[in-house]
């Protein structure tokens, strides 16, 4: 389970992603691929070709963390980016992924929070 708040910085890579990479091959994704700087604090979302399967990737000043979710039927509803490789993401937003909430045409009425 991952807890959010309202401040964190969520970013969803939008291609697929070879999960076999782990720490330093997350951190070059998020740095090289994304443009990010991950000692800033965000959490950066990964998902493999067949979207059944995650990595989470965050530095927490100390140190970097990888947590994997994999899937036991199904798929992820992933988002499509457009023209771009990362896609921002609310807390909220992410919890409901997770949950196997499709995203596409889903809105958040302005009282939900997580």
């Amino acid at each position: 389970m991952i807890h959010t708040n309202q401040n964190l910085k969520v970013v969803l890579a939008v291609e697929p992603v070879d999960l076999r990479k782990s720490f330093n091959g997350l951190y070059s994704m998020a740095c090289n691929e994304l443009g990010e700087v991950p000692e800033d604090g965000a959490l950066f979302i990964f998902s493999n070709r067949s979207r059944n399967r995650i990595k989470v990737f965050c530095f927490d000043g100390t140190g970097c963390w990888v947590s994997t979710k994999r899937l036991n039927e199904g798929t992820f509803s992933w988002p499509k980016g457009g023209s771009g490789k990362k896609l921002s993401l609310q807390p909220e937003a992410l919890g409901l992924l997770l949950d196997g909430v499709d995203l596409r045409g889903a809105k958040l009425r302005p009282w939900y929070q997580r």
